[in-house]
């Protein structure tokens, strides 16, 4: 029976690392799973090295690995995208836009027409079909002031 090429077990090594990630996430398998793999590849070209060589080159990726994922993509990942930090605020998303009452502002309360929804609204008593500016948001209700 023939002697399975080393490179292969390394590249079994890096699928099984792989699998934990993907079962148990967040544990930096990805990155060893990804070292392991080169090292398969590093194996394949230098098919005489060492199994201590081979630990080492092993041992220098997984460390270079976790460490740009770290360093360098961790920090790109985590920048807020514009609009995120109000993803889910949809009252504060409101601010600045103009709606039509559909109710009239009575005693400081109201409804605005956003969209194809009401949204009640409180600020200064206004007619029907008066148009209003978001100027902020208490809870669910949008505090709207009169537009000129």
């Amino acid at each position: 029976m023939e002697q399975i090429a080393l490179h292969y077990l390394w590249w079994i090594l890096a699928l099984v690392l792989i699998a934990i990630e993907v079962i148990l996430p967040g544990y930096f398998m990805l990155w060893i799973g990804i070292a392991a793999g080169v090292t398969g590849l590093v194996v394949l070209v230098a098919p005489g090295m060492s199994m201590l060589a081979q630990a080492l080159v092993f041992a220098v990726l997984a460390f270079l690995s976790c460490a740009a994922y770290w360093y360098v993509l961790r920090p790109r990942l985590m920048r807020d995208e514009p609009g995120d930090a109000l993803l889910n605020r949809r009252g504060e998303q409101k601010i600045g836009q103009r709606y039509v009452l559909a109710e009239a502002i009575v005693h400081g309360r109201g409804k605005a027409k956003v969209g194809d929804s009401l949204w009640l609204v409180r600020g200064p008593d206004l007619p029907v079909g008066s148009t209003v500016e978001v100027v902020g948001v208490d809870g669910t209700t949008l505090v709207v002031r009169a537009v000129e």
